[in-house]
């Protein structure tokens, strides 16, 4: 029950995600570049996005599992989550500041 549980957040999360990314027509990274630029930016952003999704979801389906057999509590579960979540999302940035330096 709990795994479907959790199977159901992960899903739900991704789509608000995805459909947040999808309905803003420039990314928050991006809207520091001058509007000629912005949109080759927003461009980089998803792919360095979709780059990352397997890493993601892998760490999402260790943490489901972990959790699931007795491993971590909610608390750390969580704890974990939006570390990675922070250190992920900087790792994209440092990425996108250097491709956005190339072009």
């Amino acid at each position: 029950m709990f795994r479907f549980l959790w199977s159901v957040i992960f899903v739900l999360l991704g789509l608000a995600i995805h459909a947040g990314v999808e309905a803003k027509p420039v990314d928050p990274p991006c809207d520091k570049y001058p509007p000629v630029k912005q949109s080759r930016c927003a461009e980089i952003w998803k792919e360095l996005n979709l780059e990352d999704g397997p890493i993601i979801s892998q760490f999402g389906l260790d943490q489901l599992k972990r959790r699931e057999e007795g491993k971590i509590t909610a608390q750390q579960h969580l704890a974990e989550n939006m570390t990675f979540i922070k250190q992920s999302t900087e790792k994209r940035l440092e990425r996108l500041k250097e491709r956005m330096a190339k072009e």
